[in-house]
């Protein structure tokens, strides 16, 4: 099992990973189809039409996530990794008033937003709770050429038929030459006792089949700094969050307030978890408003490990750039366990998978860059799951906002808790990281729909009157 770091970390834009990146990525997909990477039904002629039907939870909470939104943008050609706002705003606006689309090495296709984008309330396609189809008829109303999507979370998207035919992964492991192919904590474990290496070391080395080594660090730092920028951003901007729920940002206010207290030195001891809730609510805030973040390891619980690196950085003793390199690479190998043996989905399996995997992939990295050993690294990481299993995603309003802002501070705090109490101990633990993965994804199997991001219960229908 091989999930580079940069499939684990990208960027990408809000409020979501799966229902924002990963329709637009399809929608992407399903162009290069159309310019010839895929054969026609038979006797069509060339696409006059395109349309859009959502599934799953892609319909129920897919307004909120602006999904319908993000599957324009994906055909009018942007991309979450390189999609210029400006531009794009510039597109929609043409597309509502023209109610076409014509994407770089295609003719002109209808699209009419009102009608052609269809939320189908009905039960969830059969691969995953994120479904999608996409459509091209000729100018006669032909069928030209259908595929189905799911996004399985964190911005990945598989067609039905690589979901239910893989490719060979083993196969593909041997081809790329992964010298620490782990596909278990306990395989990690194993293969880092035998090679004298660290989990970042090992996936260090993973990751140079791929990159030039030369390169690789330059990569990683660049992933900093686009977490770093998103935390600056979000504790810069105040106003009402977009989206109907009147949600206020806060992260500049209480930001503003921890600065004080610090000037006057009359801050309690436990005031370090405000500054940890702080950073991850202003990367969560930035999400929710549409800005650039990057999955960490979805958008989602995206403030989690940012948080817990600038809480490294700039409050632990003896931080250094190195140990920042550190802390990311063995995140993402904890993460990647995590999506390969359960879901990092929420619409599969709950919040759990979100901002549960965030923590786990905090801690353990937390725990590495403080100089732990792999044995307190992997305790530090099921620490973390273990205490969000079972956490439901329940948005209020089909929106990434509550509890999502708030669950991400409470993510670090968690993170950096486990992590604390790994590294008290020599890594001996009775729950191992594997069987805590596998209650997670038995839990999310259980859950009932109405939890796994839907918004048709929890508090997403407990609010407020107004």
């Amino acid at each position: 099992m091989f999930l580079s770091i940069f499939d684990i970390f990208k960027p990408g834009i809000g409020p979501s990973s799966s229902h924002t990146m990963g329709p637009m990525v399809a929608a992407a997909r399903f162009l290069t189809a159309l310019r010839g990477g895929a054969e026609p039904e038979p006797g069509a002629g060339p696409p006059a039409r395109l349309t859009a039907t959502l599934h799953g939870s892609l319909a129920w909470t897919g307004k909120g996530h602006a999904t319908d939104r993000a599957v324009m943008l994906g055909l009018l050609g942007f991309e979450p990794a390189s999609v210029d706002m400006d531009a794009a705003e510039t597109a929609l606006t043409r597309l509502w008033a023209d109610r076409t689309v014509t994407p770089d090495g295609l003719s002109e296709m209808a699209f009419d937003p009102d009608t052609d984008v269809v939320f189908d309330w009905g039960p969830p396609l059969p691969g995953h709770a994120n479904g999608l189809v996409l459509r091209a008829f000729d100018a006669a109303g032909n069928l030209r050429m259908e595929e189905t999507y799911y996004s399985v979370g964190g911005g990945f998207v598989v067609t039905a038929r690589e979901l239910t035919d893989p490719p060979d992964l083993h196969a593909a492991k041997a081809e790329a030459g992964f010298p620490f192919p782990f596909g278990t904590a306990v395989e990690m474990l194993q293969m880092g006792t035998r090679a004298d290496l660290s989990i970042a070391q090992m996936k260090w080395r993973n990751e140079c089949a791929l990159i030039p080594e030369a390169a690789l660090g330059d990569r990683i730092d660049v992933i900093w700094r686009a977490m770093d920028a998103c935390i600056d951003r979000g504790l810069a901007q105040d106003g009402i969050l977009p989206g109907g729920l009147s949600v206020r940002r806060r992260a500049k206010a209480i930001h503003a307030q921890l600065r004080d207290e610090a000037g006057k030195n009359l801050a309690q001891p436990h005031v370090v978890n405000d500054w940890l809730s702080v950073y991850a609510m202003a990367v969560n805030e930035e999400n929710a408003a549409g800005g650039a973040v990057v999955t960490s390891p979805t958008n989602g619980a995206a403030g989690v490990v940012p948080a817990t690196i600038r809480y490294y950085r700039d409050h632990c003793v003896g931080a250094t750039e190195q140990g920042i390199q550190t802390f990311l690479l063995t995140a993402a190998a904890i993460g990647g366990l995590i999506k390969h043996n359960a879901s990092i989905s929420g619409a599969e399996v709950g919040c759990q998978g979100e901002v549960g995997s965030a923590s786990a992939m905090a801690a353990a990295g937390l725990c590495a860059a403080l100089g732990g050993t792999n044995a307190q690294i992997e305790n530090a990481a099921e620490i973390a799951l273990e205490h969000h299993l079972g956490m439901t995603c329940d948005p209020a309003g089909g929106l990434v906002q509550v509890p999502c802002i708030e669950r991400n501070g409470l993510g670090a705090i968690k993170a950096v808790s486990a992590a604390s109490l790994s590294l008290r101990g020599d890594g001996t633990h009775f729950m191992p990281l594997d069987n805590c993965i596998e209650a997670m994804r038995q839990t999310g199997r259980d859950m009932s729909e109405k939890y796994k991001e839907t918004s048709q219960g929890g508090l997403a229908v407990n609010l407020p009157e107004c």
